[in-house]
């Protein structure tokens, strides 16, 4: 169901508000790149940061550009399930196409409170639901035993998968069977879980470069192993640059290098350091960028 290149879209703010006309520009440019779907209010969109009522606004406005041009699977994760489901049910309402979401954070939930929650979340929408597993951020590695168990549940179509490795997401492909949806979370890992069977990506450097992601992903679904391959490397030191710092800096201050927004955060995140932005500047001018 949610196939190719998706975007993990940033969340531009000017003066401390939503930049509206700013996120319809990057959406539009999206479209016009090939990008297959976009995912606002993700760990890109500084959802963590959001009020319930901007997380809405950055929906509606997201489901109101892409006007079903192509599909929208809004972020709606949260460690409270209560709050998960009220803004699944909030995603739904405003028309978005699915929804994604994270593993609870900080309360460290056990596998079958991981179980329990997505389970919950899923009976109270009609949305489909893409899990999202990334260790990294959440201090909780959703087992492919567990993905399992939630994969036999309609309504839950896929996982996001960033645990960083190609042998769990082996695992959750063969255990879940050719209609779930397999997702690379990670931008370097996407071409090699593409070629063990993965469908897609949920990324943070398509922000950048829409074109080759949905190049590569379409490559890889056509079994053109040597274009692929090359986009891998090609994007190699563009994704690396990406996570010089904690995402979603580096990638919203190359936006704001390239002139798409202003370079604004939500605290506690903060600009990049001086040094960082130099390296990230380098690397930009060396695709082209800027």
């Amino acid at each position: 169901m949610f196939e190719g290149s998706f975007v993990a879209i940033v969340t531009p703010f000017k003066n401390g508000k939503i930049d509206a006309p700013a996120l319809r520009g990057l959406i539009e440019f999206h479209i016009e790149n090939g990008t297959n779907g976009i995912v606002p209010c993700g760990t890109t969109g500084e959802s963590a940061t959001l009020n319930h009522a901007e997380h809405e606004e950055v929906v509606r406005i997201t489901v109101e550009t892409c006007k079903g041009r192509i599909p929208v699977l809004a972020g709606t994760g949260s460690n409270s399930t209560h709050e998960a489901v009220e803004l699944t049910q909030s995603a739904q309402k405003i028309g978005a196409d699915g929804a994604l979401l994270l593993t609870p954070y900080y309360n460290k939930p056990t596998q079958e409170g991981l179980y329990q929650h997505f389970s919950t979340v899923a009976k109270e929408t009609d949305l489909p639901i893409m899990l999202y597993n990334v260790p990294s951020r959440t201090a909780v590695n959703m087992k492919p035993g567990t993905v399992a168990r939630l994969s036999s549940i309609k309504n839950i179509v896929g996982i996001k998968e960033a645990s960083g490795s190609l042998v769990q997401v082996s695992e959750i492909i063969d255990s879940c069977g050719p209609e779930f949806s397999v997702i690379s979370g990670e931008d370097a890992l996407t071409w090699p879980i593409l070629a063990i069977g993965g469908k897609g990506v949920i990324s943070v450097t398509a922000n950048l470069v829409p074109s080759k992601f949905a190049k590569l992903c379409q490559t890889a679904r056509e079994g053109d192993i040597e274009t692929a391959k090359a986009l891998h490397y090609e994007l190699l030191k563009l994704n690396d640059i990406m996570f010089i710092e904690t995402n979603p800096i580096p990638v919203k201050a190359a936006l704001a290098l390239m002139g798409r927004i202003e370079n604004e955060f939500r605290l506690p995140l903060c600009p990049p350091t001086e040094e960082n932005l130099a390296q990230l500047s380098t690397v930009l001018k060396a695709y082209s960028l800027v």
